[in-house]
């Protein structure tokens, strides 16, 4: 269980923030942006131990932050301080899976993995092949 007085978020929580975090970008949370955060939260072993009750309390919180002045920059200090650095990828591919999953970017969306690219240092090459990854999952017919 993380510090309460110095990181209110477990690893898992901030993965949830950040994907929440792009789904409400664009001001329009989609029922298929939640279901894949449901599925990602259900099926990936990084979350094998995650207690899914705190889905929704991790939302509320992200919800809160980002109406507060200066919000995405609260968000990702919450993150960065309770994300191990070598699962920083790891939050860049979920945010793309995310955003990936209505089968559109929206430019929130997009600024948003800009930010978080540059938040969370991760190399351009390296961002490449996650975003052409989530792309190839989400190809439809």
């Amino acid at each position: 269980m993380p510090d309460q007085q110095t990181n209110p978020w477990s690893p898992q929580d901030a993965l949830v923030a950040m994907m929440v975090a792009v789904s409400v970008a664009d001001q329009d949370i989609k029922t298929i942006e939640l279901l894949s955060i449901e599925r990602i939260v259900n099926h990936l072993p990084i979350f094998v131990d995650f207690d899914t009750a705190k889905l929704s309390m991790v939302s509320n919180a992200v919800f809160d932050i980002l109406t507060e002045e200066d919000g995405l920059e609260a968000l990702f200090g919450l993150v960065k301080t309770a994300l191990p650095e070598r699962l920083y990828e790891t939050a860049y591919a979920l945010c793309c899976d995310v955003s990936a999953a209505d089968g559109r970017l929206r430019e929130e969306e997009l600024r948003f993995l800009q930010e978080a690219r540059y938040e969370l240092n991760i190399s351009r090459l390296s961002t490449a092949a996650i975003e052409r990854g989530a792309r190839a999952r989400h190809m439809s017919l």
